[in-house]
């Protein structure tokens, strides 16, 4: 690459008082797949690092026995660690809606310091609410059509007198649980590309009114930096990518987690009825194909941690299943995944890794100014 196409490099991406070098937001994933270590990388790497949530308790000595209580001081614990090590990068959080405890782990973000809050299976009407005085913490919803962010920007600021402080807008391509019909995954109107379009153009009488800038991200199934570079243009301020930070020596899972991405091949990727209530995108193993022959039930909801879950009525505790896929046990868990994940050929670092999509962005760049001046 020459030092002329340096120019072409990308932009920061700015929400609300935090600025990072790349316009990168790497997906919070749970159960305990990006924790302070991945999160930090991406922090130190010039990206956004996102610690997710959910059951984050797991490396705590009683999670077992309360693995609320270990959620709660497990959750704050991570936060701050991951706070030490990001070399002043930002970090933030992703917590679901649909959590039984959604407004004390909101607190709990903000009293520990997280930059931003990303937070979507589910719409946050009350999330500002939640956070403490004193606490300057960007408020980022996840959403799946314009009407939504229409929504919350309404609801919002009449209620609590503030705008969300960007969209991430999250398609069918992306991994784990999705916000969409199963039937409606392959609908054009579905796809991230129609989706960014129709937030932004829902965000944009907010953004003249108040002179707000409410930037929109760009999420699933995103895997390149010439992807990066097209959503960028059609007016995306950033990414959201999940996938592509799982195959990083720094991703808090197990390594045979990992392994299943390296080993994925299209035709093992499924689309699953969750115990949530939700269609959620993972791949086929020994688990999720005893749970589709009917060969075991939960005989005890060990966590009370989805609000949406139908416990006795479920084939199995998800919880449970990913708590033992984090930790590598394949045959009691399943692994989620993006749509891409059969791309995925190699484990690398995390500053490799951006590096490499830095500078697949500026490719894309330098190739079209270059047809532009042609």
């Amino acid at each position: 690459m020459t030092s002329k196409n340096n120019n072409f490099g990308p932009p920061p991406l700015k929400i609300g008082h935090i600025e990072s070098r790349y316009p990168i937001i790497q997906g919070g994933m749970g159960v305990g797949i990006s924790m302070a270590g991945l999160a930090s990388a991406v922090a130190r790497a010039g990206g956004i690092g996102v610690i997710a949530g959910v059951l984050i308790g797991i490396t705590e000595k009683d999670f077992a026995s309360d693995p609320q209580g270990a959620t709660h001081r497990g959750f704050a614990k991570q936060i701050e660690k991951a706070k030490e090590q990001s070399g002043g990068g930002p970090i933030g959080v992703n917590i679901m809606v649909a959590l039984q405890d959604y407004d004390e782990m909101v607190e709990i973000a903000a009293r520990a310091g997280a930059d931003l809050i990303i937070s979507g299976a589910g719409l946050p009407l009350k999330m500002p609410a939640m956070i403490p005085d004193g606490c300057d913490t960007a408020l980022v919803p996840i959403v799946s059509s314009g009407r939504a962010a229409q929504l919350l920007c309404r609801r919002w600021k009449q209620h609590y007198d503030r705008l969300p402080d960007a969209f991430v807008v999250e398609g069918p391509k992306a991994g784990g649980h999705l916000g969409f019909k199963a039937e409606d995954l392959e609908k054009p109107e579905s796809q991230v590309e129609n989706l960014v379009q129709e937030v932004i153009d829902a965000v944009i009488p907010y953004r003249e009114k108040y002179g707000a800038p409410i930037p929109v991200i760009a999420a699933g199934g995103i895997y390149t930096g010439s992807d990066i570079y097209r959503f960028l243009k059609m007016g995306a301020a950033g990414v959201q990518m999940g996938t592509r930070f799982v195959a990083t020596n720094e991703c808090d899972a197990s390594d045979e987690f990992k392994n299943a991405y390296l080993r994925a091949k299209k035709d093992d990727i499924l689309i699953i009825k969750s115990p949530v209530g939700m269609p959620g995108r993972a791949l086929k193993g020994p688990f999720l194909e005893k749970m589709a022959r009917g060969e075991k039930h939960p005989k005890k909801c060990a966590y009370k941690c989805i609000r949406t879950c139908r416990y006795p009525d479920t084939p199995y505790c998800i919880s449970m299943a990913l708590v033992n896929a984090q930790r590598g046990n394949l045959n009691a868990g399943f692994v989620f995944c993006g749509e891409n994940v059969w791309r995925v050929d190699k484990i690398v670092p995390v500053e490799g890794l951006i590096q490499e999509l830095v500078e697949g962005y500026r490719a894309s760049a330098a190739k079209d100014m270059t047809a532009a001046d042609s």
